[in-house]
């Protein structure tokens, strides 16, 4: 039983005549005869009674009738539904936390005023998370902080950055004209999750350096490290994108510390194997120029 044959049997029915139904659908009356039964054959029903120049639905074929119409009916909103989804750019798009709170609104705002007919559904997690969204086809494209670990996804940088220290402006060791290594020992820190590229690369660099800090606070976000830097609880490293506002106004401060160095690029990521539309190769086009929108 195929679509075929139900679009077939439901112009039987409307025409009520083999030879008119056969003129609707511009085939021949054997072929129409031939589908109904096959119809017939196939659920081992009778569907017409034949009696003289007339047909008669039968039970089942009124049975057959019924859902026959769901069917087709379902059959048109599917076609329907398919075509206007071919019509619409739809884009999986996911973002570290920092490349969140900095660029992500930004490019999908831009992305909007260029072509508002698209569906563009946005995910913030941390670059550990997107690695394993991205491998199980959860996510079509990832804007990452941190280092890709699989060897099945493609990292391309597309905008640099650089992280910093930041503390409160009533901090006391602020007076130093100079501040060292081993005065980060006795510093409170607040740091990003594990699996976050800004809390690996600080850590990776603090070992190359044999730096042991302390841990005060553990959080998934930017907004409550600034909270308690800006409180005077600790301090902390962190994107210089992600503090632009509170640096201006005052509400926090950075200093350097002498042979320690942030910097780092954001990158562009997705599967290898990944099919790249028109449409995605325009997306990842933007996001190397993403400095001109920002």
């Amino acid at each position: 039983m195929t679509l075929r044959h139900l679009n077939i049997f439901l112009c039987v029915c409307d025409e009520n005549n083999m030879t008119r139904a056969a003129a609707q659908l511009h085939m021949t009356q054997p072929s129409v005869s031939q589908a109904i039964q096959e119809l017939e054959e196939h659920y081992e029903v009778l569907l017409f009674e034949r009696l003289g120049r007339r047909l008669f639905i039968t039970e089942a074929g009124q049975r057959l009738l019924s859902y026959a119409q769901r069917t087709m009916s379902l059959h048109q909103q599917t076609e329907l539904a398919m075509r206007e989804f071919g019509q619409v750019y739809h884009l999986r798009i996911g973002a570290s936390v920092t490349i969140g709170e900095c660029v992500l609104i930004d490019l999908i705002q831009y992305m909007y005023e260029m072509n508002p007919n698209q569906d563009i559904v946005s995910e913030i997690h941390n670059t550990a998370e997107l690695e394993k969204m991205l491998l199980q086809d959860e996510l079509d494209l990832a804007l990452v902080e941190g280092v890709i670990q699989s060897e099945s996804l493609i990292a391309q940088p597309f905008l640099a950055d650089e992280l910093i220290f930041i503390a409160s402006p009533q901090s006391a060791f602020l007076e130093k004209k100079e501040i060292s290594l081993m005065m980060l020992k006795k510093m409170k820190f607040f740091v990003r999750e594990d699996g976050s590229g800004t809390r690996d690369l600080f850590t990776k660099l603090m070992q190359q350096h044999a730096v042991d800090f302390e841990i005060s606070g553990v959080y998934n976000n930017a907004e409550t490290i600034k909270k308690a830097v800006i409180a005077g609880l600790g301090v902390s490293v962190i994107s210089r994108r992600a503090v632009k506002n509170e640096l201006a106004r005052g509400e926090l401060c950075s200093f350097t510390v002498e042979d320690l160095s942030f910097k780092r690029d954001f990158h562009i990521v997705y599967h290898k194997d990944k099919y790249i539309s028109k449409e995605l190769q325009a997306t990842i086009e933007l996001c190397r120029n993403i400095e001109g929108i920002l």
